[in-house]
């Protein structure tokens, strides 16, 4: 769908959602980031000369409809249990509105890329306090009443990833170790709670006032919600930091804000077990996404540079299964 056609289909999508027929779309362009979806920001201008910031999400034309409108409900969900996210306008699974599934959401302004977020001096006065403010808003994620957003599925992580890293067909033994240990030391789930699945530095817009936004839920499920805590803690969401939450906090900062913010207790040995599966989840979604760009099936630069990561998260890996000095060879 070229832009003109995607500028034509969204204000009739906008117009339909405001209840103006008049209402213009403005600015379209697409946004940077996102691997596996499109980013569109443009302007809606109604009748009266008022203009409201939009978002457009959607899936790459062509490819199979992911449940966006499932995803509208879900964040009507979190915003109701007290989540920060954006406000939808619109949203669908019918590819003759927009050419392939969508959300159009409020913008909300503020940063998202890490880098900036970790070392621009213009957060520094807010850094210190994003890792008690996850806390609070994975507890609120977890309030979610899991009837609100019926059909989230409910995977075995260990199995789901083991069928995924066999499928690819490509030999890791430091992955076979991964999975070894994780059999080894598999936690009871806790409790069964709405997931988002990829709650993460990256995933989050920051203002100077900390966190205002919540974004990326393609990946909600049911589980245990120290998933969500394990994930946030993965190494690779540092960005060549040192603090373990994200880069900008540290464990008990997070951990105690989530414990007074859901009432429920973190047990430590379960948070290490579910960073240790956010790691190698990682590493097999970086062999999966460059297997998307090699197969030929969508041609990125992007996807095929993450590729590189595999081999940096298996270090991760290793040293968390194996905690201690690294042998040399000699």
């Amino acid at each position: 769908m070229a832009a003109d056609d995607l500028a034509r289909g969204l204000r009739d999508v906008v117009a339909r959602a405001l209840g103006d027929a008049a209402v213009g779309v403005e600015g379209l362009r697409r946004l940077s980031g996102g691997a596996s979806r499109e980013t569109w920001s443009f302007e809606a201008r109604r009748a009266d000369g008022t203009t409201s910031g939009l978002v457009l999400r959607r899936d790459p034309p062509g490819a199979p409809g992911s449940g966006m409108g499932r995803e509208a409900r879900l964040l009507s969900a979190a915003a109701a249990a007290g989540v920060p996210v954006p406000g939808i306008v619109a949203a669908g699974d019918d590819p003759a509105d927009l050419g392939s599934s969508f959300i159009v959401m409020e913008r909300v302004e503020g940063e998202t890329i890490p880098r900036h977020i970790l070392r621009d001096d213009a957060f520094a006065p807010v850094r210190p306090r994003l890792a008690a403010q996850c806390g609070e808003a994975l507890a609120a994620i977890h309030r979610i009443p899991p009837a609100e957003v019926p059909g989230l599925e409910h995977p075995d992580q260990v199995e789901a990833f083991r069928a995924v890293l066999d499928q690819l067909g490509e030999p890791h033994p430091t992955f076979e170790i991964g999975f070894r240990w994780l059999e080894a030391h598999r936690v009871g789930e806790q409790r069964t709670v709405v997931v988002h699945g990829d709650f993460r530095n990256g995933n989050l817009i920051v203002g100077r006032d900390g966190i205002r936004a919540v974004l990326d839920w393609e990946l909600a499920h049911l589980g245990d919600p120290m998933e969500d805590l394990g994930w946030l803690c993965v190494k690779s969401w540092r960005f060549g930091q040192p603090l373990p939450v994200g880069g900008f906090g540290s464990y008990e900062q997070l951990l105690d804000a989530y414990e007074r913010a859901s009432g429920a207790p973190v047990d430590r040995a379960a948070l290490r077990w579910w960073e240790t599966l956010g790691t190698l989840k990682w590493g097999i979604m970086c062999i999966m996404q460059a297997a998307t760009h090699t197969s030929g099936a969508v041609r990125s630069v992007e996807l095929a540079a993450i590729g590189r990561r595999v081999c940096e998260v298996e270090w991760d890996l290793l040293a968390l299964v194996a905690p201690g000095p690294v042998p040399v060879l000699a």
